[in-house]
């Protein structure tokens, strides 16, 4: 019996809708613990401990605010789709003033550099599509679509991280990685007295468990999550995606690396303001054609 892979592929995308109810979960049980059982209860005390238990409440609100903002953006925002019938354009194609955009046929790979430095043609066609494949283009056989500068599918999020929202992946990634941190330490002195706590019966046992079930996974989210948090600040800094790493390996100059400054802001934009928020500019949208995901610039020192 034939064994259809893609169909399977996208049967995975399922399993997301479950992970998004272990976020929620992960985030209803920290918040139970680090609230209502452990710091809340501090405001009343009065003193230095109602001080600092209003310092922990504040931040541990502002990053959830912040964690929760960036992954419903992952998770609504299209990542990046290519558009019907697309081709790369050409100087020819710019010579001639209202040629209309050719229909959908196989499109053989090449490049073609132009003068303001975007790599305008490393194009291939994806048979599954029915389309043009712009650089840095890759198909997702879970969406079953072709995902600009795609990085990977995020079954956290039943989506695919791509050009148009990769920065909200990664601000999803920090934010959660510095609240399961603060939940940890929050936590520690709680989860130190768990022991003598249960042995004298000086807390309900439901408590205990909240707190010490808190405690092991902020802890075993934070110490995985700072891997991604490194690795995904290694691959912005020499503007790689997940999928590109092995090709960089071969290269002895990877082509999109532009410098760190340049790299950085065709993932973050150029707004300060906005580079710890998932939003961008419209001057960058309309500036920046990286955060399209159509046209990159490429180094003047590499051959295509």
């Amino acid at each position: 019996m034939d064994i259809n892979l893609f169909k399977f592929c996208s049967g995975l995308k399922v399993l997301g809708y479950f992970m998004i109810l272990l976020v929620v979960s992960i985030v209803a049980v920290s918040y139970y613990a680090v609230v209502v059982l452990t710091w809340g209860p501090q405001l009343l005390r009065g003193g230095i401990h109602s001080f600092l238990a209003f310092s922990i409440l504040f931040l541990f609100h502002v990053l959830l605010i912040l964690l929760t903002w960036s992954y419903f953006m992952v998770v609504f925002k299209n990542p990046g789709s290519v558009p019907e019938n697309w081709r790369a354009v050409t100087e020819e194609d710019n010579m001639e003033a209202g040629s209309s955009m050719a229909s959908s046929h196989h499109v053989e790979p090449e490049t073609f550099a132009s003068s303001d430095g975007l790599e305008r043609k490393r194009v291939g066609y994806c048979s599954q599509c029915q389309n043009g494949k712009p650089p840095r283009c890759h198909h997702c056989s879970i969406c079953q679509r072709c995902v600009l500068k795609m990085d990977h599918h995020c079954v956290w999020v039943v989506n695919c991280v791509g050009a148009c929202n990769y920065k909200f992946f990664l601000l999803f990634l920090l934010y959660t990685f510095l609240e399961t941190t603060m939940d940890t330490l929050v936590l520690l002195p709680s989860f130190i007295g768990f022991f003598s706590e249960a042995k004298n019966h000086s807390n309900s046992p439901g408590n205990l468990a909240f707190l010490f079930l808190a405690f092991v996974l902020n802890l075993a989210f934070a110490l995985s999550l700072l891997c991604f948090v490194v690795m995904h600040a290694s691959l912005v800094s020499s503007n790689t995606t997940s999928v590109e790493v092995y090709e960089k390996k071969k290269s002895v100059r990877w082509r999109y690396d532009v410098g760190r400054k340049n790299n950085f802001e065709q993932v973050f934009g150029t707004k300060r303001a906005l580079w710890l928020l998932p939003v961008f500019s419209k001057e960058d949208l309309d500036k920046i054609p990286a955060l399209q995901g159509l046209e990159f610039p490429t180094r003047s020192d590499v051959e295509a």
